[in-house]
């Protein structure tokens, strides 16, 4: 089966796409219903249901399971949804992909060139990857699809076995930078460009450019559009990853980074002092304390990495955001930067980064309190 042309409409559409975006959005509806009863059986139903139907299966995709769980991460974030529960939808969204791959309405041949679908080391998302992976074939590409976490050597012997055209790497976690660099600069080396996409790169790929990426694309429409339009530029001969972040000659991110273990056990100890509320904490309640305190040093190592000091702003007004909705205090983030800061005076853009992120807490502290008046 062809993937539709852009003029022309799917059935059921009209000219404008009106109707057309009625039916996904019914979809979208009725798999959110099954994917938030952890209804494995109906979630495929629909999905098949829509191919059965006549809707493009491109469309399914990328208007309804990934519109699905944008939604279930919302409401991770709301705290309307567990992790578990998180976990489960995310499962069942990821069958209902590959339900869809292997319907009749969703089989092509391929005509193009080959690309290679990964993501970072260490990210554990693959959703995102896999819907680009699938669009791709419908577009008729070859694709290698390698799934989560795949190790920068695996992904280069990978390179070294095939013929690829470009290499296609997707992080969500903005803490995965650092590594998602050494893959860009790895795949460079051996000849292949990368188009890079995912959160972790900013809404405006802004990480994407810094890092040396040969393209972005900040969603698997546009990412597909691109490889379409031709060949990625060729990567430049002996780059290497200083050339793209002067900043690192300082070490600061490599001496925090090393010593990361020791300094969350410094600022968790302290912390007890600095915040009495501690001393009352469960034991469970003192484990997401320490692994908040991971968080929080491995997006200040990562901010070092970029030289971006509102990253790690960001996170922390995020964080800020996960900890209320959760009836946790975030009166505990302020002295923490502060035990953090002094921990690390010698410093000196750590320390600039931290006071920047106590900058950006200020107003959400000011809002907290005025909700609790």
């Amino acid at each position: 089966m062809s993937i539709r042309t852009p003029h022309r409409p799917p059935v059921g559409e009209t000219a404008d796409g009106t109707a057309g975006r009625t039916v996904v959005h019914q979809l979208a509806d009725e798999l959110w219903n099954a994917v938030s009863a952890a209804d494995e059986y109906t979630a495929v139903e629909v999905v098949l249901g829509a191919l059965e139907r006549g809707v493009d299966p491109e469309s399914v995709l990328l208007d309804v399971i990934a519109r699905v769980q944008g939604k279930v991460g919302e409401e991770w974030a709301a705290n309307r949804l567990s992790v578990t529960q998180e976990h489960a939808a995310t499962a069942i969204n990821e069958r209902a992909v590959a339900a869809l791959s292997l319907h009749p309405a969703a089989h092509t041949t391929p005509t193009r060139g080959r690309i290679t679908v990964a993501c970072v080391d260490g990210e554990w998302h693959a959703l995102p990857a896999r819907l680009l992976a699938e669009v791709l074939t419908l577009r008729g590409w070859q694709v290698d699809y390698l799934g989560a976490q795949v190790p920068a050597p695996h992904l280069i012997a990978h390179l070294h076995r095939t013929d690829s055209d470009a290499v296609a790497l997707s992080s969500s976690i903005a803490t995965r930078l650092p590594t998602a660099h050494a893959a860009i600069t790895a795949c460079q080396a051996v000849g292949v460009p990368v188009l890079v996409g995912g959160a972790a790169f900013g809404p405006d790929g802004r990480y994407a450019s810094l890092l040396d990426a040969d393209a972005w694309a900040p969603d698997a429409r546009t990412a597909a559009d691109r490889l379409a339009l031709g060949p990625l530029p060729r990567p430049r001969a002996d780059h290497q990853q200083l050339d793209d972040l002067p900043h690192l000659a300082d070490q600061e991110y490599t001496l925090i980074t090393r010593n990361s273990a020791s300094l969350v056990r410094s600022v968790f100890t302290a912390l007890e002092d600095a915040f009495p509320a501690m001393r009352t904490y469960s034991e469970l309640q003192r484990e997401h304390t320490a692994e908040d305190l991971a968080h929080i040093v491995d997006f200040l190592g990562t901010s070092l990495y970029l030289g971006d000091e509102d990253l790690f702003a960001g996170f922390l007004t995020w964080t800020a955001q996960i900890l209320t909705a959760r009836g946790v205090p975030a009166r505990s983030l302020p002295p923490t930067l502060a035990i953090l800061a002094r921990e690390l005076k010698d410093f000196p853009r750590a320390v600039r980064i931290l006071e920047h992120g106590a900058d950006a807490l200020a107003p959400v502290d000011h809002r907290t309190a005025e909700s609790r008046s």
